[in-house]
Formats: structure tokens, sequence, C-alpha cells
């Protein structure tokens, strides 16, 4: 963030197979630099970021308005049809210092299917890789992304009822990351005006964590 008139954020998407991972990610960069497809087996095994072009409308600083740049981690699912937990913790944390040791990360998210139910064994799996990536203040630097917001929506459930009908292992999940999550609608993910909203969100929850970084000087 050294330029007084640009801003940058640092994030990575994390989560199982198939839950919509590298598709968010381009949505928030509004570009394809990650490899999006249906397929029997995980697509991505290997971490790559990808960076935004200057966003203009969404930050302003000291009464002037400042660009945005957005820059994404994607990384590789867990569990992964060909890799292993250790291989995948190994490959991420060491995606992690190579792109964030000198900046640092300002957020993590954990990427979730809206139109699957979350199970108390893949909450454990999941919160547990998290955890262990990101050390004892995960909590505080990481945000749910519901994916497929808009079959939870064609099945009538808006955001309020979805979470009022939510698993206690899923509202258990939301409590400890004290509220942070955003749906993404697959449908209309790639529109300006819905990428705005998501990233306005999530400077949103970066502001409220007083722009505190994680991860800054670690070492591979």
């Amino acid at each position: 963030m050294a330029d007084s008139n640009e801003m940058t954020i640092n994030l990575v998407v994390l989560g199982k197979t198939q839950t919509g991972k590298s598709a968010a990610g381009n949505s928030l960069l509004g570009s394809s630099d990650f490899e999006s497809r249906l397929s029997p087996s995980s697509v991505t095994t290997r971490c790559s970021l990808g960076r935004s072009g200057r966003i203009l409308g969404l930050v302003r600083r000291n009464g002037c308005e400042s660009a945005l740049r957005v820059r994404v981690l994607d990384t590789p699912s867990f569990p992964h049809s060909a890799l292993s937990k250790e291989q995948v913790r190994g490959t991420v944390r060491a995606a992690l210092a190579q792109h964030f040791g000198e900046e640092g990360l300002h957020l993590a998210l954990l990427v979730l299917r809206a139109d699957l139910p979350l199970c108390p064994d893949e909450s454990n799996d999941t919160v547990q890789l998290v955890q262990e990536l990101l050390g004892p203040t995960w909590k505080d630097f990481t945000a749910v992304l519901f994916t497929h917001a808009d079959k939870a929506e064609e099945a009538g459930y808006s955001e309020e009822t979805y979470l009022h009908n939510a698993s206690s292992t899923l509202l258990s999940l939301l409590n400890s990351v004290q509220q942070k999550y955003i749906f993404l609608d697959n449908h209309n993910s790639v529109i300006k005006e819905e990428r705005n909203i998501v990233l306005r969100k999530l400077l949103n929850f970066i502001r409220k964590n007083n722009y505190q970084v994680l991860l800054k000087h670690i070492k591979e």
C-alpha cells in the first residue's frame, strides 16, 4: 500500500473440491486467471496468484478516491482427489510465504457451496487445515464465501431464511469468524455491479480488522 492513491488487498481462497474456489477468485479479479470447470476430479493442483487491474469507485482515503487492486491466491482443494493433506498444506504454506510474506495476507476466504449442507466432520477437517495454515488468530482473518447462492435463491431461500435454517455446524463456524460471510451468485458473479458489492463487503471486513495483515515476514 505504498502508493497513497492506490490500495492493494491480498486474499486467499480455501475449500473443498468443486466448491467454486477458482470461479470465485475469477469473480473477485474480474478475469479468468484461474481454470474453472466441471470435473470428476480436483481441477486445481497447484497454487497460482491472480492480479486485478485498477478498480475505481470503491475506496476513498483522506477525502480522495483511491484505486483498488486485488490479489487472489488460488489453492488446491482439501480433500483433494490426487494430493494428500500434507501435500496440500505444504503447497499452500509455501505459496503464502512466497506471495504474501512481505506485504501480509488481509483475508482468507473459506469457500462453501450454499446448495450443500455443511457436515461436522467436513467442517472440522476444513477448519483444522485453516488453523494450521494461518495460526491461532485465524478467526480474525477468515470469512466464509458461499458460492452457488443463486441455487439457494431458486429454492426459495433469502440470505436471512437460509441462515435461519442452517445447521448448527454452519452457524458455529459463522460465529467463530464473527459473522464474516458473503453470498456469491454464480450467475451474476462476473457482472461488475455484483463484483463491486462483494468487494465492498470484503473491504468492510478488512477495515473492521483495522487493516491488519497476517503472515507478514513468514518464511517457507
